[in-house]
């Protein structure tokens, strides 16, 4: 076979032939310059994009449990229930059976208490009331023949220790024949709370240049839609970022404080509450519970952890579905206690039970269940496993209880009760505009020409507050 000597001189000079030929006239060299070999090669080019952590978007939650309604004002007010019994708790009682509340009470004159003195074994009497010496302060008169309430043996008054506490509530009356009715009345109590919204932002941007320079790549949404897509690819994370955002921004957010900064960009400056909105941490934090049990040393301390929390609830509306929103640790930890209460768990698994053979995968995960008079329904957070939000942050918080079903509460707008989700969305809409989740495009680029702007942008913005109701039924699980 004759050798082919190539032309000398560059790529510049090569001259192509009709049919395939091996000629010196034609030949390509990528040795010249800065070529090499290797470019002669074209890669394999996956067009396909890799999904490499899954699902992305964390949002989820608040559409499990919530639900979004629509509101015109700056401002959202609730007024929710009071206690219906009289009790007080960490008043002080002197020898002399005078009592002192820390706040103004209601206890009125021949109503009849229950009295303790607070101890680790504490000393429990019932008493009568004989005067109101003022809005603070009650007389009482134990009823176990003592003169006063200092006279009771083993009763632990102020007098004997100037830290004690002492806890009362009103159980009912007594009167004498022939005697007037009961003096005054007990006016209801209940909260007004309040809430605002914040507005939301987001915008992406893409230069007419890089519009015009297409380069097709197939992906999947995290809404499980799948496609080919150019440019618009980042328009789309962009769009699902903010919607991630929405929601995070709704259980993270904090109300401004007049000593802080904040209040001074976005709010009145000085005055706390103008800027920023109570997201719901914020609100179980200052009206909930806080936990640091579960996820602890040992699944019967677990077991322990669970029953206070149950005791907890028992105090409060006793709400006996509620869902457990968690995070890894927790999830497993829950997982080891209840596998810890088979019986025949410890030396085995328990075969023929449930078609339970031993052949079966076994399941050790549990997605609900119930102890006392509570049922509980277990589902990850990944809000708080995700790398890149609160799985970042170990640990810090670890979960949260919430109550299902509605609650009844006054809307003071309406002027009537109504009943509503425990947690709820409002956004901002009239009949001129939705803020709920509005986007729109700008620019000289795709097709809208509304500014001399070489790019197009894309602009997200939405308006809303979280309602979190009956915080009181509400429990953060923390470190």
């Amino acid at each position: 076979m004759a050798a082919i000597t190539p032309t000398a001189g560059s790529n510049l000079n090569a001259t192509a032939a009709p049919v395939k030929q091996t000629l010196s006239s034609n030949y390509l060299s990528f040795t010249g310059g800065s070529n090499d070999w290797s470019q002669q090669y074209l890669p394999d080019l996956y067009e396909q994009e890799v999904e490499v952590y899954g699902n992305r978007s964390v949002a989820s939650f608040l559409r499990l449990v919530g639900a979004e309604m629509p509101m015109t004002s700056d401002q959202v007010v609730w007024s929710e229930q009071g206690r219906l019994h009289l009790h007080y708790k960490g008043a002080s009682v002197l020898d002399t059976g005078v009592i002192t509340t820390t706040a103004a009470h209601a206890v009125r004159v021949g109503q009849t208490i229950v009295l303790s003195d607070n101890q680790s074994s504490p000393t429990v009497i019932k008493c009568y009331v004989s005067a109101i010496p003022s809005t603070t302060t009650i007389t009482a008169i134990p009823y176990t023949g003592a003169a006063t309430v200092g006279a009771v043996s083993g009763f632990d008054t102020y007098d004997d220790s100037s830290s004690n506490t002492c806890d009362f509530f009103v159980y009912g009356s007594e009167f004498k024949k022939g005697t007037s009715g009961m003096s005054d009345a007990v006016q209801p109590s209940f909260g007004s709370l309040t809430n605002k919204p914040i507005i939301i932002k987001d915008k992406y941007e893409v230069s007419g240049s890089d519009a015009s320079q297409i380069g097709w790549v197939e992906v999947t949404g995290e809404a499980g839609q799948t496609g080919y897509l150019w440019y618009l690819k980042a328009e789309g994370d962009t769009r699902q970022r903010f919607e991630d955002n929405l929601e995070m921004a709704m259980v993270e957010g904090e109300l401004a404080s007049a000593a802080g900064g904040v209040d001074s960009q976005l709010g009145t400056a000085g005055s706390a509450d103008t800027a920023g909105t109570q997201g719901l941490f914020a609100a179980i934090t200052a009206r909930g519970h806080i936990t640091t049990g579960i996820a602890g040393t040992s699944a019967t301390d677990d077991l322990g952890s669970f029953d206070n929390i149950l005791k907890k609830f028992d105090a409060q509306g006793a709400i006996e579905e509620n869902m457990l929103f968690i995070n890894r640790n927790v999830s497993l930890a829950i997982d080891d206690m209840l596998a810890t209460q088979n019986s025949y768990g410890a030396g085995g698994t328990s075969y023929g039970v449930f078609s339970n053979s031993e052949d079966m995968a076994l399941n050790l995960g549990f997605s609900g269940f119930r102890r006392g008079s509570y049922d509980f329904y277990k589902t990850d957070w990944k809000y708080l496993n995700d790398g890149s939000t609160r799985g970042i942050i170990e640990d810090d918080v670890r979960g949260v209880i919430v109550p299902a079903g509605t609650s009844t509460v006054y809307d003071q707008i309406l002027g009537k009760n109504i009943k509503r989700p425990f947690l709820h969305v409002r956004y901002r809409a009239s009949a001129a505009d939705d803020r709920k989740m509005k986007s729109w495009t700008t620019g000289s680029v795709g097709g809208n020409i509304t500014s001399d702007l070489d790019a197009m942008e894309v602009h997200y913005l939405s308006e809303r507050c979280l309602i979190t109701q009956g915080a009181n039924n509400f429990m953060l699980l923390t470190s």
